[in-house]
């Protein structure tokens, strides 16, 4: 098994990216380290109407029974203010992040260096360490303070996917639709574990 990845989830509209996300990296075999941000508590709440665990054991069999895989994989899940977990540290190697969905809130924060919780802080390490991180900002229209904080974190070494998909493949789906943005998020990070059509010319 490869070095962790940690997978942050925020309060954007559009957790299916989240739990469509973990499904395939679990399925594939990875460690993941995740870790959900306070508001994404209120986002499940508002768009599936369901409640999700605060504690970090209930909140792998929760996550786990979102992404319908409930053995494969390693999950380790973390309480949001949990600002003293192996996630912190610099000296705890990983793969990488990826925050999926990211809200303009997290991107307005990280681009200002402000770590008020474990997801914030655990992107600011992988920036500090110059390791991979990726963000999936899911808002539209752009206004001219998101465009910049983005290209803050751009120029700091983020991988920048917006949550835009093709048509090119055919899509039948949402699933369909949801797991190509999946797809090229994880190209940013060289995981190729989504059996996705790609271009291949005219």
């Amino acid at each position: 098994m490869t070095r962790p990845l940690i997978v942050g989830v925020t309060g954007a509209s559009g957790l299916i990216y989240a739990v469509r996300a973990l499904k395939f990296l679990l399925e594939s075999d990875r460690a993941i380290e995740l870790v959900a941000s306070k508001s994404t508590y209120m986002v499940w709440q508002a768009e599936n109407d369901i409640n999700m665990p605060a504690e970090p054991d209930k909140q792998e069999l929760f996550w786990r029974e979102q992404a319908g895989v409930p053995t494969l994989g390693k999950l380790r899940c973390h309480r949001w203010s949990d600002v003293g977990a192996n996630i912190a540290s610099g000296s705890f190697r990983t793969e990488g992040m990826i925050i999926i969905p990211c809200s303009m809130s997290t991107v307005a924060k990280l681009a200002a260096g402000l770590s008020s919780d474990l997801l914030e802080r655990a992107a600011d390490v992988q920036l500090k360490e110059g390791r991979k991180l990726v963000i999936v900002p899911r808002e539209t229209p752009f206004s001219l303070i998101h465009l910049r904080n983005l290209t803050s974190l751009a120029e700091a070494g983020a991988g920048i996917v917006p949550a835009i998909p093709a048509w090119y493949h055919h899509p039948q789906t949402i699933e369909d639709l949801v797991d190509f943005v999946i797809a090229r998020a994880l190209d940013r990070l060289d995981i190729d574990c989504i059996p996705i059509q790609r271009w291949q010319g005219g």
